[in-house]
């Protein structure tokens, strides 16, 4: 195995297919390096896709879409859109041995999806890291006892009650009273500004030095390569899950957990046929699994070519949803408790959206917390934090490959610190007074937006472009198994048609993007419009691009070509691939086998004639 750091090592220009002639040669170019185990490789795809998405972002987008009703969508688009996208990807990244940019050799044309991802991947990463940035300032303060925001404090000049308090004041008086944990997040830890009128202000200094805890331990794995990253998974992985069952446990105890756990569970019926609870669902889907960020792909581009994907991609996805529902039931057991001890009604009038979840209405009951407050509160903030890093490396490695792939001559550790210190740069705008304006602003514009076009178009490019009967060709020829009719329907039909769809309905229905009901400036929209190009645009500026770089005499055959595979397409070994544009130029139809190939060909040549065309 090579030494080099091979999460890291460039594609680089893989070899034409072998023929009768050099098939036998001993000069081979080196191959992309592999993981040291398979495991490492299902472990750090669960690091992955197991991580923010599943228990910050998952329960507030519960919340804000009607509990029960938003699970519902959220399974449905899950085993129709999320799976089949997720085995997509994972298939095409082992079969090719290619990141997320080179693994469009199979449609040339369609390449800039690949590098708008990437953009995508980049802004993600930023604000995940700013939100890393706030839970380690968090984990540090959970040592403290009293914990900081268990009690008022005189500087904030609020209306304020005690979060350790386990009654509320003030309730059914005209005094509207804030909890402590609110304060101390907003004033304390943020220092938030109401508005953008007057800019974002200056970086607040102490989470400018927690925002360098993240990046610095990224910046040291990603050094490390592939390797390192598959020993960390290990951890990654597994760590949150202890975690998590035990803030279960507490949490099933606590009183009124089992009327938030409830509403969780229970559908309502009227908003399930809300559109816009699609919608959610889908892009909730992309973040929880992690699809079409280019992730997958790149992750999987160094498995062995054998690899047993069809169980990965079932124990990844099942396993991400039952986290998906267990941090639900955690969180909604947790908001149930708190709605009982303030005497609310409804839910969703004593939870904060977005950050406030995880900064502000658990910290408030885990102050309400007789017993070892600290324990709980450090315990919840180191999962966030391990959460958080597994997806961050996967983002971070994904750009990185992108740039070795592009500029080989480039050392990884050099590449390493320089996306460290961008990226800590970029997110040093987080952590000012108007950051979380721009955090939402972001997740818009330039995630949330740019990765429902470009799963459109991916899936496009796969199931109609490349063909649902070339790619299941391809998966017998590298995993000896045919494709099951749930798959076919679902590439070729079911998938692409619902993700056009729910586009096509978010663009009718679009209304100009708010962020805890503040409106935008003009300029800020037409910025946000910019970010939005910035990472669409690749479709069109690549193509562009491969066409103007083809040789064919007219500007028909041009584009023709560049959708068509290179000549050096599909599996990476050069006498695999030799065998794999043998059993393609000698397939009677795109659904013909190889093994059917290799069969046909022991018939008509005899056994010692297909040793030599087959290797």
């Amino acid at each position: 195995m090579a030494s080099t750091n091979p999460a890291f090592v460039a594609d680089g220009d893989v070899e034409k297919p072998a023929t009768k002639d050099d098939s036998s040669t001993d000069q081979k170019q080196p191959q992309r390096d592999k993981w040291g185990k398979d495991i490492e490789f299902l472990l750090s795809c669960i690091a992955l896709s197991v991580g923010l998405g599943n228990v910050w972002r998952f329960p507030f987008m519960a919340l804000e879409n009607g509990g029960g009703a938003f699970v519902i969508p959220y399974l449905i688009v899950l085993v129709l859109v999320g799976r089949p996208i997720y085995y997509l990807e994972m298939l095409i990244g082992q079969f090719s041995s290619r990141g997320c940019i080179k693994v469009y050799d199979a449609v040339p044309a369609m390449r800039g999806i690949g590098y708008g991802q990437v953009y995508s991947s980049g802004v993600v990463l930023g604000f995940y890291a700013s939100l890393l940035g706030l839970t380690t300032r968090y984990l540090i303060a959970s040592f403290w006892n009293p914990l900081p925001w268990s009690e008022c404090q005189d500087s904030w000049e609020a209306n304020c009650i005690d979060s350790s308090l386990t009654v509320s004041k003030g309730i059914g008086s005209n005094v509207t009273m804030t909890v402590s944990a609110e304060l101390y997040f907003v004033k304390d830890v943020l220092n938030a500004a109401e508005n953008l009128d007057d800019g974002i202000g200056l970086p607040d200094w102490r989470l400018v030095l927690c925002l360098l805890v993240p990046w610095t331990f990224i910046c040291l794995v990603m050094i490390k390569g592939i390797k390192s990253s598959g020993k960390v998974s290990y951890f990654l992985a597994i760590f949150p899950y202890v975690v998590m069952l035990v803030l279960l446990i507490r949490s099933c105890t606590l009183e009124g957990a089992a009327d938030g756990m409830l509403y969780f569970i229970t559908p309502q019926w009227d908003r399930i046929f809300e559109a816009r609870v699609w919608y959610n669902a889908v892009t909730q889907m992309f973040f929880s699994l992690a699809v079409c960020f280019g992730n997958v792909m790149m992750y999987s581009s160094y498995n062995r070519f054998s690899n047993n994907v069809y169980r990965d991609v079932t124990i990844v996805s099942i396993l991400d949803t039952c986290t998906s529902m267990l941090a639900g039931l955690i969180v909604f057991g947790v908001i149930g408790h708190l709605a009982h001890l303030t005497g609310a009604t409804e839910l969703n009038t004593v939870v904060r959206g977005g950050a406030g979840l995880a900064f502000i209405t658990y910290p408030d009951v885990i102050a309400k917390f007789t017993f070892w407050p600290q324990f709980f509160a450090v315990a919840f903030f180191m999962m966030l934090f391990v959460l958080g890093i597994g997806s961050m490396l996967g983002l971070a490695t994904t750009v990185m490959t992108m740039i070795r792939d592009r500029f080989t001559h480039l050392k990884p550790s050099l590449v390493a610190i320089g996306i460290s210190v961008v990226g800590f740069s970029i997110g040093i705008m987080y952590t000012t007074p108007g950051g979380q304006f721009l955090l939402d602003f972001f997740d818009f514009y330039g995630a949330s937006f740019v990765v429902l076009v470009l799963a459109v178009f991916e899936v496009v490019t796969f199931a109609w472009i490349y063909g649902v009967g070339r790619l299941c060709r391809d998966i017998e020829f590298m995993l000896g198994r045919k494709t099951g009719l749930y798959w076919r329907i679902c590439w070729g039909i079911v998938t692409p048609i619902l993700l056009i769809a729910i586009l096509l309905y978010h663009i009718i229905t679009y209304e100009a993007f708010t962020s805890g009901g503040y409106v935008f400036s003009s300029g800020m929209y037409a910025f946000g419009w910019c970010v939005f190009a910035a990472g669409v645009l690749q479709l069109p500026a690549w193509g562009i691009y491969a066409v103007l770089k083809r040789k064919e005499a007219t500007w028909w055959g041009r584009i023709l070509n560049c959708f068509k595979p290179t000549h050096d397409w599909g599996p990476e070994d050069s006498e695999l691939n030799a065998r794999y544009h043998e059993s393609v130029s000698n397939a009677k139809s795109p659904r013909l086998s190889y093994y059917m190939e290799i069969r046909l060909r022991e018939l008509s040549f005899g056994t010692e004639d297909v040793r030599v065309l087959g290797g």
